[in-house]
């Protein structure tokens, strides 16, 4: 199972972004650069993919900005639920494509649209995303999909890792849990 690492301010600090990548490097498998409140996310970007790519990550991808992803030769990019229309784009770019989904029905369809892998989400208890989805809701997902469904949400330990395993999951994603030593 992958260990996908999402990082937001709290977590990657550009100040320490050689230690931050390190701690992420010890329990991550991929890892997205992800941040919606910077004013500075070009440029980090591309400090973040040249300092990712010294760590032994598969997949080092950029969030929703697949054409910066493709200029700064990330290898993919993880897309927003509001994004399906450029899943294709994205494709056509030579990019890996992540997805977040939240229901069955979109997890279809962004299958369809081509995405490698969907995020489905929230599976457990995490701050302001709503009632979770449970385990037997991502097990239906995970059933119905050909292709990897990652679970996201509330993942902040072994317990929860533990229980995606058991669902068939291909992988969990967690900010909170890639932020701790």
């Amino acid at each position: 199972m992958i260990a996908y690492a999402i990082t937001d301010p709290t977590t990657l600090n550009f100040d320490s972004l050689s230690s931050d990548l390190q701690r992420f490097a010890k329990k991550a498998d991929m890892i997205v650069y992800r941040d919606k409140s910077t004013t500075e996310y070009q440029k980090n970007a591309s400090l973040f993919i040249a300092e990712a790519k010294k760590h032994n990550f598969s997949k080092i991808l950029l969030h929703s900005d697949y054409e910066l992803a493709h200029k700064l030769k990330a290898d993919g990019v993880h897309l927003s639920s509001l994004q399906f229309s450029d899943i294709k784009k994205a494709k056509d770019l030579g990019l890996f494509v992540v997805i977040s989904t939240h229901s069955l029905k979109e997890a279809l369809e962004v299958q369809k649209l081509g995405a490698d892998l969907v995020t489905f989400s929230p599976i457990f208890n995490t701050p302001n995303k709503g009632k979770p989805k449970g385990i037997g809701e991502l097990k239906e997902v995970i059933s119905k999909l050909s292709i990897g469904v990652i679970a996201l949400g509330g993942i902040v330990g072994s317990e929860q890792i533990e229980a995606c395993q058991k669902s068939g999951a291909f992988g969990f994603a967690s900010i909170r849990y890639f932020g701790l030593e």
